[in-house]
This record gives structure tokens, sequence and C-alpha cells, in this order.
């Protein structure tokens, strides 16, 4: 079985299109500051094996990280945290609520069976001279019976 990353990484990306939050949704990290308003971006952080694969095959855990993006300048400034906190919950929502992403992966590992578990993190990210506020959602998934063993 080959990994249907194109597929996976368009049901994680569709939830976020789908929110109504975001301006722009990103199938990759960018490389300059979004512009205004909502911006998030979708990409494979890392994969590894998991201890849970079958006699012949081995499962992976995908890990997407997913994040969130506003500029610090902009007013209300108290409105920023508030914004970024209603999308965030909207996505976690979206995650949690469909644990297999459209039959694409085993499950999102919400409590981290296989390691890290479903989380987010806020922060502060200097790009392109702009200071912007951003929540990064780690998204771990796991998908089954990835790679053939040989015996």
């Amino acid at each position: 079985m080959a990994l249907d990353i194109l597929g996976i990484l368009d049901a994680v990306t569709s939830h976020a299109m789908a929110s109504g939050h975001f301006e722009t949704v990103n199938g990759h990290e960018p490389e300059r500051a979004p512009g205004y308003g909502l911006t998030a971006a979708v990409w494979v952080d890392r994969i590894d094996p998991v201890r849970s694969s079958g006699l012949g095959s081995t499962s992976a855990r995908l890990i997407f990280n997913v994040r969130l993006y506003t500029p610090m300048v902009q007013e209300p400034a108290d409105a920023i945290d508030p914004n970024l906190v209603t999308a965030l919950d909207t996505l976690m929502r979206a995650y949690v609520g469909s644990f297999t992403l459209g039959g694409r992966v085993r499950e999102v590992d919400v409590r981290g069976t296989h390691g890290i578990g479903l989380e987010a993190r806020a922060g502060y990210l200097q790009q392109d001279g702009a200071l912007l506020r951003v929540v990064t959602i780690t998204l771990p998934t796991i998908v089954n019976d990835l790679w053939n063993e040989v015996p």
C-alpha cells in the first residue's frame, strides 16, 4: 500500500477551509509572512513506524503541523487571541469528530496512544519583518499497513 499523502493532506486542509475562519489555507509551510486576517498552513512534520503493526506490514504515525497565523498589528488588539482560539476550537472539534479523516487514516491519535497526542501551542513568529501571533496544532494520524515487511 502506498501512502495517500495527497488525500490525507487534502482532508486536513479541507477541514480548515470548510471552517470559514481563514482567508487562505496553504498545503505547505509558507516562505513569506501571510497577509491580513487569519491564515492557515498545513505540512508534514514527521513520519515514523508505530508498534501496533500487523504481522506482515508496518503502520505509521504521520504527524502534521497545522499553523494558524494572524498579524500582531491590527485593531482591536484584544480580539487577536479570541479570534485565533475560536478558529482553533473549530479545527480541534473537526479533527476529533472526523476521527479517520474520511477513512484515509486509521485514526487521529487524539490521546497520544502512539506518542504525542493532538495538541495546540500558541506563540509568536517573526517573518519578513512582521510579527505574527500563531497557534500550531500538532495533528498525529495513524495510517494502517503502510509498508510491507519481508520475512
